[in-house]
């Protein structure tokens, strides 16, 4: 583990009770209902607040996790105001009328006591660290000590190896940048195989098996079903897929926010999963919290407030490209830049104090916000400089806990930047392949606003059975589906069945593949022929995948060196689309058009999308190259079993 940086000041017990007292003086002077004779009864209402806080907390929090969901949300609205009732009514010198009362209190004591630490900390990490050392404290004694060492991955969605290595070099990351300036780890990109989504990636990261996912969405014909990994009944499909019970986090692993579990014996807010009751105990200790939830408002606010700020800052600069970032978009911000990655910081913090062997997390705030408003853009960045103050905070965790800890920083994709194929041109996709083929019904899936359609789609394609399936050729199958992932979009004959060729298409839609490749935000379209096997179409020539005999101008010049491998590949892979269409890219702006609405995409070819990153101890050795995410898992998995972290017996390499 690397050493970790100059100490950060952490606050003594006395300057928490008294910043604490300061907080419940204001809010007495401010609230009708509460009085005090004078300020020392204040201050005997906070100690007594303190002391009710540290002893009946974790009861409460144990009695409303038990509850379920509901006792969360229960815990969430009154355990604090019950604390503080009850302090108020047992210390002397301070009078409260009533429950609502101290339920006002609570709220506004709270936010004043966050925006004090805040200020007095100047928002380092120390107090974060203090906090999360004293809230797991029970673990120091009864967790018994080992010299075996655990594994830290943390997975940064959507960050590539180029923009890591400026943002290093630049100063926005030191935790990193210290990292790899002392020697203890080094820097490795690596090649995300199409599509370079997270469920693909994922899927080879955590099981070895990307080859289970296509795209991010995709249809299945057989089922005349739709699947949208980020829905959870869809994502614990595709991991039944993917599963042979021996995944990278198997054998006492913790899977924390991912798409997939990996087969970890401990799987939290993780999408596979998510219906399982094990992080109601985390979020309800997590929201009773006054330090953890009303610091992670107060900084949401202020996520909110920058949002705005930023938002009409592109609007007024006219900065191109840019998306209209709606009220949803500014409240996911929130979310994600602050609610979720705390929460995953308060989990991994206590997993690491258990002393959990492997622990991989997905923190996925840069990657939302880089789809709104640009990979590079300073909103992007200081996502990216939030997670490097998270890797500072989980290294001073590491020096409590009771095993060593080596830490890994990758990605699952990189992403790319461009207007989108609407922007430019007016229409989406879907509706240039309707004119183009005068199909009556071409329904195009996305997660935006057209989610709603999206939803009507699944429900219209599936019965009542938990996977959504229904008989294919059903007279309410859609003509032609659109699935849309980034700047790669499947096409699919909803209506025939297989794999539609190249020859059928051009007999039923003569004007569709002249159509599609003759467009300018059309860069190549893969179609599989009855004659040739897999053909890449462009705008003035073809290529065979099979013998690479080319046609004119090769269509995928400028795509880098392994699209060919990477369009042959995926050829092959189960519910790939019958056409395979990609975004025009543009090597001198390095832009592409998502065919979603999203400035900074990825799940096609083009641009940064496909080179991910890989941070990891230089003691740890690495091939000459890593060619995509299944390649990455035996690696990670060789450096499981050479720490001790996992056996041999455990190790998944899959046949082939």
């Amino acid at each position: 583990m690397p050493k970790p940086g100059r100490p950060v000041p952490v606050l003594s017990t006395v300057v928490i009770v008294c910043l604490g007292s300061v907080a419940l003086g204001i809010t007495v002077g401010l609230l009708p209902g509460i009085s005090a004779d004078n300020g020392w009864a204040v201050l005997g209402a906070a100690i007594v607040l303190g002391l009710l806080g540290a002893v009946l907390r974790p009861v409460l929090v144990t009695l409303f996790s038990r509850i379920g969901w509901a006792g969360v949300v229960a815990g969430w609205l009154v355990a604090q105001a019950l604390l503080v009732y009850t302090a108020l009514w047992l210390a002397p010198g301070v009078h409260v009328d009533g429950f609502w009362a101290a339920f006002w209190a609570s709220w506004l004591g709270a936010t004043l006591m966050s925006a004090a630490l805040w200020a007095v900390t100047a928002g380092q990490n120390g107090a974060v660290t203090q906090h999360l050392l004293r809230a797991n404290r029970r673990f120091r004694s009864s967790v018994p000590h080992s010299d075996t060492p655990g594994v830290i991955m943390i997975q940064i969605d959507g960050l590539s190896a180029p923009l890591a290595r400026w943002a290093v070099e630049a100063g926005n990351l030191p935790t990193l940048g210290r990292w790899l300036s002392s020697g203890s780890h080094t820097l490795t990109e690596w090649h995300a195989q199409l599509p370079a989504t997270t469920p693909a990636s994922q899927a080879g990261l955590l099981h070895g098996a990307s080859d289970q996912v296509p795209a991010f969405r995709w249809y299945e014909k057989s089922a005349a079903r739709l699947v949208v990994t980020n829905r959870p009944k869809d994502s614990a499909l595709v991991e039944s897929r993917c599963s042979d019970g021996r995944g990278l986090l198997a054998g006492g692993g913790v899977s924390v926010s991912n798409v997939f579990s990996g087969d970890a014996t401990t799987s939290l807010l993780t999408m596979s999963t998510v219906s399982a009751k094990g992080p109601a105990r985390y979020l309800s200790a997590y929201l009773i919290d006054p330090f953890g939830l009303t610091h992670s408002l107060v900084l949401t606010v202020g996520e909110i407030v920058k949002e705005l700020y930023q938002a009409r800052r592109q609007r007024l600069r006219d900065v191109r490209p840019r998306m209209r970032r709606r009220g949803s978009y500014v409240l996911l911000r929130g979310a994600t830049n602050v609610l979720l990655r705390h929460l995953n910081l308060t989990i991994l913090a206590e997993q690491m104090m258990r002393g959990a062997p492997s622990v991989f997390c997905d923190f996925v705030d840069y990657d939302e916000i880089a789809h709104h408003a640009g990979p590079a853009r300073p909103e992007s960045l200081a996502a990216l400089e939030g997670i490097d103050g998270v890797l500072a905070t989980l290294e001073e965790v590491a020096a409590a806990a009771p095993r060593p800890y080596r830490f890994v920083v990758l990605s699952d994709h990189g992403q790319s930047q461009g207007a989108t194929f609407e922007q430019r041109f007016g229409l989406r996709l879907e509706e240039l392949i309707g004119r183009l083929t005068a199909a009556g019904n071409v329904v195009a899936t996305r997660e935006d606003e057209q989610e709603g359609r999206a939803r009507a789609l699944r429900a219209s394609l599936s019965r009542t059975d938990p996977l959504g399936t229904r008989e294919a050729g059903a007279p309410d199958v859609p003509e032609i589906v659109v699935a849309s992932s980034g700047n790669l979009s499947l096409v699919y004959l909803a209506r025939l069945p297989g794999r539609v060729s190249l020859e059928v298409i051009e007999e039923r839609h003569p004007a569709l593949l002249p159509g599609l490749t003759a467009h300018p935000g059309v860069g190549w379209v893969m179609v599989r022929s009855e004659e040739h096997g897999a053909v890449v179409l462009g705008p003035a020539g073809r290529r065979r995948l099979r013998d690479g005999h080319v046609e004119g101008l090769d269509p995928l010049l400028g795509y880098g060196p392994r699209a060919a491998d990477d369009l042959r590949r995926h050829d092959g892979l189960a519910n790939t689309g019958d056409l395979v269409i990609n975004s025009s890219w543009n090597p001198e702006s390095q832009e592409v058009a998502a065919f979603e609405d999203l400035i900074g995409c990825h799940g096609g070819l083009g641009g940064w999308q496909n080179r991910p990153v890989l941070i990891h101890p230089r003691s740890w050795r690495t091939p000459a190259e890593l060619v995509g995410a299944d390649a990455v898992h035996r690696l990670l998995c060789g450096w499981l079993e050479q720490t001790g972290c996992r056996t041999a017996e455990q190790d998944l390499i899959r046949p082939g």
